[in-house]
């Protein structure tokens, strides 16, 4: 994969993806799709001893900052503590199943999603410098609930840019969507082929109960090996 364009193109085909490989989801990833491997491989050294990038590794983090830039993608800690990538055909999706976690937010959180309502795309320091209080991690909460979500980069005075975040209803119309659960359980079968209650938890930040009573409620195929049920699409 080359092109940002094909990078799109595969996301709207997966529905679903992680940046980077990780012991916690099936989730495809963006860097298998550019690098072919699921091995992860950072950085290499220069001649003059310096280290960069590995061509494929910088092309992942460029992409995941200009997906979302460019509308290609929802992408941000949504499911976990890791970069999810969501595709746009998902994104009601995601943002409906996500409803009890903003309902759960506290006064700071709104206070935090009102600043950026009201000023814009906003990074974490200039959060910080708008709500006392304010922190990465109340960021990444936000996150998980769909109300906020990466923006674009921003240039910083000294270090490397900085992701602004954005609110999530201001960058894609979301609309409460039946079967929601459904249908982000069924884009991760199709994706993994076979999986468990705890493997779809995984993917989508859910408890193993939730997980298996979505997949239970589905007309999927049912194999049971050493006494875990695995799921596959029929």
């Amino acid at each position: 994969m080359k092109t940002i364009r094909g990078a799109a193109a595969w996301l709207d085909r997966v529905g679903l993806a992680a940046l980077l490989p990780g012991p916690e989801t099936v989730l495809p990833t963006l860097w298998e799709a550019v690098a072919g491997t699921r091995e992860v491989e950072w950085a290499v050294r220069r001649g003059d001893g310096k280290l960069e990038f590995t061509p494929e590794m910088a092309r992942c983090w460029e992409w995941k900052d200009t997906l979302p830039a460019h509308g290609h993608a929802l992408v941000g800690k949504h499911f976990g503590g890791w970069a999810a990538l969501i595709a746009p055909r998902l994104i009601s999706e995601a943002w409906t199943v996500a409803a009890e976690r903003r309902a759960a937010l506290t006064d700071l959180h709104r206070e935090i999603a009102d600043a950026v309502r009201e000023n814009g795309a906003l990074t974490v320091p200039q959060l910080r410098a708008l709500v006392p209080g304010a922190e990465k991690k109340h960021v990444d909460q936000l996150q998980r609930a769909l109300v906020l979500t990466n923006s674009h980069l921003v240039e910083q005075s000294q270090g490397w840019p900085a992701i602004a975040v954005d609110l999530v209803d201001e960058l894609w119309e979301v609309e409460v969507v039946d079967d929601a659960e459904a249908e982000l359980a069924r884009a991760v079968l199709a994706s993994s082929g076979e999986l468990s209650a705890a493997d779809l938890g995984g993917a989508l930040g859910w408890r193993v109960k939730r997980s298996r009573g979505v997949l239970d409620a589905l007309d999927l195929r049912v194999r049971v090996e050493d006494e875990v049920r695995l799921y596959s699409l029929v």
